[in-house]
């Protein structure tokens, strides 16, 4: 015979692991992108020598050379630093772009342009303007804090021939020139290695 002053607390304990246990895909997807973060904690300084390809739509290409220097910074509030300066070709030979990250507030970027020995600011509200002419938009060379999104598990799934979690993420910044991105993150290093992008008109 078992009392009822055993079973109560026995029904009560698994009540909490079931609770626990259902997770939304709102805090899966949170969950993951914290742990993404906390496993890129710890590098302090980095250094990256570059070339970045440029194609038309005629298959025509040109190729830049660049190197991107990057400070981490653990202030509460400030997310990581980063300094891109151009080598060539000639036309953009000695461009340099300063960014600091911040994570809640409009990221403070600038632009320095040898030919006409200026520095632009760039604006709170054209970070999703084009990179020096290409594909990529102001807000892509900042540090990806935790806190810049939201976000919600979508599935597992292969890519790259790694396992991986399939998680959507919404930028918080109102200008932003995104809708949403699309990540694969691989299982067992946490490290996102596709990204989808999808515009204001939510294209890809």
């Amino acid at each position: 015979m078992i009392r009822f002053g055993i079973v109560a607390p026995m029904l009560l304990a698994l009540a909490i692991s079931v609770t626990s246990a259902a997770q939304s895909p709102e805090e899966k997807g949170l969950e993951i992108f914290q742990e993404v973060d906390k496993r890129d904690l710890g590098w302090k300084h980095s250094s990256s020598d570059l070339k970045m390809v440029l194609k038309n739509r005629h298959g025509q290409s040109s190729t830049r050379d660049l190197t991107i220097q990057s400070l981490e910074t653990n202030e509460p509030g400030l997310g990581d630093r980063s300094l891109t300066v151009f080598s060539s070709p000639a036309d953009v030979d000695g461009t340099a772009f300063l960014s600091h990250t911040k994570v809640t507030e409009a990221d403070d970027q600038w632009l320095y342009l040898p030919a006409l020995r200026r520095v632009k600011r760039i604006s709170s509200s054209n970070k999703s303007g084009p990179f020096v002419g290409s594909e990529f938009a102001f807000e892509d060379l900042t540090s990806q804090e935790v806190e810049k999104y939201t976000y919600k598990y979508l599935r597992d799934e292969t890519a790259e021939g790694q396992e991986c979690f399939v998680v959507e993420r919404y930028p918080v910044y109102k200008n932003s020139g995104y809708t949403k991105q699309v990540t694969w993150v691989d299982k067992a290093e946490y490290s996102p290695i596709k990204i989808e992008f999808y515009d204001r008109k939510d294209a890809l």
